[in-house]
């Protein structure tokens, strides 16, 4: 599986992004997929993930109630929703997939991780 982030920018706190990632591969729609990010001098965390079939959903604290994960599986798409950003969800947002989830918010669980696209929230 190869993954392609985008749609990352500046945006002003408050304001509102949606990140994409394109998905390669006839096995695509098989994994489960996340979002994580890492802002600058910190680790890669956990944001968000949706299980294969979008049926089920997990999120991070940080991003319970703004963030929205979703999937469209006829077009090996990825989607985070992301509204009332803050200036601390600043960070390089990367997403991943995994064959299987246990724990969504481990990173040793994706296989396959696309390039990251940078998401900057001005004060």
């Amino acid at each position: 599986v190869q993954l392609q982030a985008y749609g990352g920018g500046l945006v002003q706190a408050g304001g509102s992004l949606r990140l994409s990632c394109a998905a390669s591969g006839r096995t695509y729609s098989s994994y489960d997929m996340g979002w994580f990010r890492q802002a600058p001098g910190k680790e890669r965390k956990f944001v968000a993930a949706v299980n294969w079939s979008g049926g089920n959903t997990y999120y991070a604290d940080s991003g319970k109630g703004r963030f929205t994960i979703s999937r469209d599986n006829a077009k090996k798409m990825v989607y985070l929703q992301m509204s009332s950003l803050k200036p601390e969800d600043t960070a390089v947002y990367y997403c991943a997939a995994s064959p299987g989830l246990r724990i969504p918010a481990r990173r040793e669980e994706y296989d396959y991780w696309g390039q990251g696209t940078l998401v900057t929230v001005s004060s």
